[in-house]
C-alpha cells in the first residue's frame, strides 16, 4: 500500500496500531490508534501545518505505559474531511471533535495533549468541556486569555504574530505557498527549529499532506475563524491538572506567556526547555514522552 492510500505516513511501528475514519460533528476524521482498548485515554492534538505524524514517536512510549492512544488527523488536515465554510473552523467546533471522539472510543473523558494549534484546541477542550478532560498536556501555546492580552499589550509579541494577519487575506497566502511547492510551510519549521530536527522524509510527507485536495485553505481557515468567527470559551479558569512544557526560542510567541498561562490553572506545572523551540516534541522526544507519562499518570 503506498503512503499516500495509506495516511501519507506509515503506522507508528506498534503492533496494535491501527487507522480508521471516526464520524464527530458532521466531518469524518482519519484517526491512528493504538494500545489496548480498556486502558487508560490519551488523544494527541497536532499543530499547524503537521498531521497526527507529529506525534509518531510519541505512540510506542504511551501504549507501552499503560495508554490507549488516539491521534487524529484534525479537519482540514491530511485524510479527514476539510469542511468549505469557516463557520467549520470556529474553536468550539474543533474542540467538540476532540470529545465526539472520545465518545467513539465509548469514554466520557481522556486526557488530552496538545502542540501549536493542537494546544489551543486542548486549551479550549479543558475549558469549554471540563468533565471531559482528565488531565491536560500544553505544548507551547499560551491560554487563551493570556495570548490576547500580551498581543494587546506586547509590542514584540504583536511583530512575532505577524503571520496571524497575513493569513487573513483572501487567497494570497495559498497562492504563495503552491508558488513555491510547500518551500514556503516547509522553511518555516526547518528555520524554527535547531538544525536537523526535521528530516527529507519528514517533508516528503507533509509535502504530501499539504497537497491534499482543500487541505491548505483548510488549515489557513483556522486562523481565519479565530479572527472572524470569535468563539469565546464560557470560563477563563482549567480546573484539569495540567502540564505545560515550553521551548523558550519559540520564535512565534515571547516566554512570559508560558508562566502567565499556568497562573490560570487550578493544579499547573510548567516546565522550560531553555535551548528548544516552537518544535519542541521533534527536539526532545524523550524527554517529553517522559514528562507527559508521568503527568498523566498523576
Amino acid at each position: 500500500m503506498s503512503e499516500h492510500a495509506s495516511g501519507n505516513a506509515p503506522l507508528p511501528d506498534v503492533p496494535s496500531a491501527e487507522r480508521s475514519f471516526r464520524e464527530v460533528d458532521g466531518v469524518d476524521l482519519h484517526v491512528v490508534a493504538a494500545g489496548d482498548p480498556a486502558d487508560p485515554l490519551a488523544v494527541l492534538l497536532h499543530g499547524f501545518p503537521e498531521f497526527w505524524y507529529e506525534w509518531r514517536a510519541y505512540v510506542e512510549p504511551l501504549v507501552d505505559a499503560g495508554y490507549r492512544v488516539l491521534v487524529p488527523d484534525q479537519r482540514g488536515y491530511n485524510r479527514s474531511d476539510k469542511p468549505t465554510r469557516l463557520d467549520a473552523y470556529r474553536m468550539g467546533r474543533l474542540s467538540a471533535d476532540v470529545v465526539e471522539l472520545v465518545e467513539s472510543e465509548g469514554r466520557d473523558a481522556a486526557h488530552v495533549v496538545g502542540h501549536d494549534w493542537g494546544a489551543a484546541v486542548a486549551w479550549d477542550a479543558a475549558l469549554r468541556y471540563p468533565d471531559a478532560v482528565d488531565r491536560l498536556g500544553i505544548i507551547n501555546v499560551p491560554h487563551p486569555a493570556v495570548f490576547e492580552r500580551v498581543l494587546k499589550t506586547r509590542p514584540r509579541q504583536l511583530l512575532k504574530s505577524w503571520y496571524l494577519f497575513y493569513f487573513q487575506l483572501p487567497g494570497l497566502p495559498e497562492w504563495n505557498v503552491r508558488r513555491t511547492e510547500y518551500d514556503l510551510l516547509a522553511a518555516t519549521m526547518r528555520r524554527g527549529a535547531r538544525p536537523g530536527t526535521f528530516s527529507a522524509t519528514d517533508f516528503e510527507r507533509y509535502r504530501a499532506a499539504w497537497a491534499e485536495e482543500g487541505a491548505l485553505t483548510a488549515m489557513i481557515n483556522w486562523y481565519r475563524a479565530v479572527f472572524r468567527r470569535r468563539d469565546d470559551p464560557p470560563r477563563e479558569r482549567v480546573a484539569a491538572p495540567t502540564l505545560v512544557l515550553w521551548g523558550e526560542n519559540d520564535q512565534a510567541l515571547v516566554p512570559e506567556l508560558a508562566p502567565k498561562s499556568v497562573a490560570y490553572c487550578d493544579d499547573g506545572r510548567l516546565e522550560r526547555f531553555p535551548d528548544a523551540t516552537h518544535w519542541l516534541p521533534h527536539e526532545e522526544p524523550d524527554r517529553v514522552a517522559e514528562l507527559l507519562i508521568e503527568h498523566l499518570g498523576g
